[in-house]
């Protein structure tokens, strides 16, 4: 699709919260937030031309790589939301891209994301083959406190639950989808931190693509205010998720 005429370098768009999205407190999931901040930059992606449509002319598309989501406080169910988006930096296959999240004209989530330009014949990184020069960079106007890190990974975390790829993981890439991943290890939570909003930032490193029916293994390692789990396949890790509570 060609650039939007209502394109601008930043966007904010309104989302309803409703009952489908939310856990048994009312507030919105952790997993339903991530797909409100995708959904926002694929809107984005898609006014400036370079959405998962136009880069599949090329057999390309976003992945996300790293995330990074500090949060203040949940929306709840009946909330509308306003989601803003720019892009910090854009250059050949990678791009860092920063939303935040405001109920009210108050700030309650901010987060800085990583994102690969896959080619999803090849299954491999390659630079963009669309023009992004329309594109304002914003590199000095951060959404959050911190950035994204590589996720310290100890080896001899415990395994606590094995998983195989099921049709209902895999998005439109064909591969395990990203918010999946969080919803796994979240699943193995005290529910009391996730219910009682102790969340206060969490970050997740995307490292090897999963695929139908592959199997794979949850570990964690449990530190003071800390908790970090990881998922691998034959030994390798494929994702980590780094939580930090309150």
């Amino acid at each position: 699709m060609p650039i939007s005429p209502n394109f601008t370098s930043i966007l904010s768009k309104n989302w309803d919260v409703n009952f489908t999205q939310c856990a048994p407190n009312g507030f919105l999931k952790y997993t339903e937030l991530c797909n409100l901040l995708q959904l926002t930059a694929a809107a984005h992606s898609e006014l400036g031309g370079i959405s998962f449509a136009d880069m599949q002319e090329f057999h390309q598309a976003w992945v996300l790589s790293r995330m990074r989501v500090e949060i203040e406080a949940l929306p709840k169910w009946g909330d509308t939301v306003t989601v803003t988006t720019w892009i910090n930096s854009l250059e050949n296959s990678r791009s860092v891209r920063a939303l935040e999240v405001h109920v009210n004209g108050k700030k309650i989530v901010g987060s800085e994301t990583f994102w690969a330009v896959f080619n999803t014949q090849k299954r491999r990184p390659e630079a963009l083959a669309l023009p992004y020069e329309h594109f304002e960079l914003y590199p000095n106007k951060r959404a959050t406190a911190s950035t994204f890190s590589k996720i310290d990974i100890h080896n001899e975390k415990e395994i606590l639950f094995e998983k195989t790829v099921c049709l209902s993981d895999l998005d439109i890439v064909n591969h395990a989808n990203n918010v999946k991943y969080l919803e796994w290890c979240l699943d193995l939570v005290d529910p009391k931190l996730l219910l009682k909003q102790k969340v206060a930032s969490f970050e997740m490193n995307f490292l090897k693509e999963l695929s139908l029916a592959e199997t794979v293994q949850i570990h964690e390692n449990i530190e003071e205010n800390e908790t970090i789990f990881s998922i691998t396949k034959e030994d390798k890790t494929c994702f980590a998720l780094q939580l930090h509570f309150k």
